[in-house]
């Protein structure tokens, strides 16, 4: 029997913040929701936290059985990093288009792709944080029609902000925000234009507010004191403004409507951005080359005030590059002062300086203007040293990713298959060594090995052969190594990073009221879906439903 499900996703929500503003009276939507429904913690992912989660959840499939790893590919053939997107649903299709029975109302799911055969309304990249596709919908028309209609998210596209700047912040969340009432509106829409059996919306404005106003809320982050004042945290007015607009849309369901809020990853203080994307890539660049530094030199362990004030609101990735290490004094000086237009300089005076580019790195000014992506992340400015390197690091959302430069699989491979093993550990040894400068932790946590054998296959491996998972408790703008040096300090980019944390509140006529203490999985989340849809559950699909009191009918 046919049962009509809302399922509405909030982006990137960490499920310990949802439960406290609940119990505190914060977003009384959902504590209603909460009230006579079920909760339920999910674990997601442990690794690629931030790359796997909406495929996931869309194909009931596990990364290691699609073969999708996330929106960066490295191709080995040429050394380099191409960005490739959402999945293609080739083999898998999205849950909620495997059975035409049912008619279903698909708005701003993030990762996904137009259904060439589909019962119901698709519409993509209205407004979703990091889309990853087109954007468009099915009838062709109808985003167009909706935005002439309630209007364009004011956030698309430039859903960020500098979290060293009260202002950039401010307006991220009044664009958020505004982005936020009008996705109610839609949503509300279209469930009183049609009768659907099934809506699918997800807010990802909920990530995008976590990633930059994360400090406004959590007092062990190092900016909370400079930025927090009573009455300021924009992270609360950001849900309180989504739970306002859920409210809004199932104020348009019918009361045989069951309605699921989700989120199949979370978020905590980002110990992620600096070590993943910039730490990680400098220390294998010294490991490789001994007599060399690349960035942000630090050999007697002098410099540790930390980046602040107008420096601070630069673009990261500006500042990042500001602290290239150059031999000749004055480029250092034109380089550190002028951030932004220092590299212009540098290449108008040219050999009047003394100055020769370095052809190790590629700026990320050359890679905007080559159109290359990633160029915001230090990473990929190592590329033309990758042939020359053992091992490098691979431009990341979430953990460090590091590439063996494995003969037989790369055209320049220099370690042979036979001493796999043993760089492996040398790198891990390495970086275990790794101590925070300010409160001289271990900067990691421990490192995965992803391929028990040199020649293992990559099929269905993502293309890192270790992933290093960080310190989860000690933020890092200053690393040292006992054989690397100093590096740093530099500032954090954004305040929030990934957990692999979720949760499910399901509330309806055929949900059992209560609060389960065991720990779902995010694969969880499709089958239990399409239960509550009434519709079948394919066999393949890794989760089960968190309906177990439902008989469940399987399809080949």
């Amino acid at each position: 029997m046919k049962t009509p499900v809302i399922a509405i996703g909030l982006d990137a929500t960490e499920p310990s913040l949802i439960e406290e503003w609940i119990a505190a009276g914060q977003l009384p939507a959902l504590a209603r929701l909460r009230a006579t429904g079920s909760y339920q913690r999910l674990q997601n992912q442990g690794y690629y936290r931030a790359e796997t989660p909406w495929t996931s959840f869309l194909t009931g499939c596990s990364p290691e059985t699609t073969g999708y790893w996330g929106p960066v590919k490295y191709h080995a053939d040429r050394y380099d990093v191409e960005k490739v997107g959402a999945y293609k649903y080739n083999n898998f299709l999205p849950f909620y288009a495997l059975n035409d029975d049912f008619k279903s109302a698909i708005f701003d799911m993030p990762q996904t792709a137009l259904m060439p055969v589909f019962n119901g309304v698709q519409v993509l990249a209205w407004g979703a944080h990091s889309p990853q596709v087109a954007r468009g919908s099915q009838p062709a028309s109808l985003l167009n029609d909706l935005v002439n209609q309630f209007g364009v998210h004011p956030a698309f596209g430039r859903d960020h902000a500098n979290i060293y700047s009260q202002k950039s912040i401010t307006r991220l969340q009044k664009w958020l925000e505004t982005g936020i009432a009008r996705r109610g509106e839609i949503c509300n829409h279209l469930l009183q234009s049609d009768d659907y059996d099934f809506l699918l919306t997800v807010f990802g404005e909920a990530h995008a507010a976590g990633h930059y106003m994360w400090h406004l809320n959590e007092a062990a982050h190092p900016l909370y004191g400079e930025q927090i004042t009573a009455g300021n945290n924009l992270l609360l007015s950001v849900f309180k403004s989504i739970d306002a607009a859920i409210n809004h849309i199932i104020e348009a369901a019918s009361p045989e409507t069951s309605v699921v809020v989700f989120s199949a990853h979370g978020m905590q203080n980002n110990n992620l951005d600096v070590t993943s994307t910039f730490f990680l890539a400098e220390l294998l660049y010294r490991w490789n080359f001994p007599a060399k530094v690349g960035f942000a030199a630090n050999a007697n362990g002098s410099r540790r005030q930390p980046v602040s004030g107008k420096a601070a609101r630069q673009r990261w990735y500006r500042q990042i590059w500001a602290q290239k290490h150059d031999p000749n004094p004055l480029t250092r000086f034109w380089r550190a002062q002028l951030p932004t237009k220092g590299h212009r300089i540098l290449e108008q005076l040219g050999s009047r300086l003394g100055y020769r580019a370095t052809s190790d790195f590629v700026s990320p000014y050359a890679l905007q203007n080559s159109g290359g992506a990633f160029d915001w992340q230090p990473a990929t400015w190592y590329k033309p040293v990758w042939p020359q390197m053992k091992a490098f690091a691979l431009p990341s959302f979430s953990e460090g990713y590091i590439r063996i430069n494995l003969k037989g699989r790369e055209p320049n491979g220099l370690v042979a298959p036979e001493s796999y093993d043993a760089v492996c550990q040398e790198l891990i040894e390495q970086l275990n060594c790794l101590k925070n400068g300010r409160t001289h932790q271990p900067v990691v946590d421990r490192i995965i090995r992803t391929r028990t054998r040199a020649n293992q296959a990559d099929q269905g491996l993502p293309d890192a052969d270790l992933i290093v998972m960080w310190n989860e408790e000690h933020l890092a703008d200053i690393v040292e190594s006992p054989t690397l040096g100093s590096i740093g300090p530099v500032p954090y980019q954004r305040s929030g990073s990934h957990t692999p944390h979720g949760f499910v509140l399901m509330n309806g006529p055929n949900v059992e009221a209560g609060e389960s203490v065991s720990t779902g999985s995010a694969l969880d989340l499709a089958p239990t879906l399409l239960d509550l849809m009434g519709a079948p559950i394919p066999d393949y699909f890794e989760g089960q439903s968190l309906l177990p009191q439902r008989s469940l009918t399987a399809i080949a």
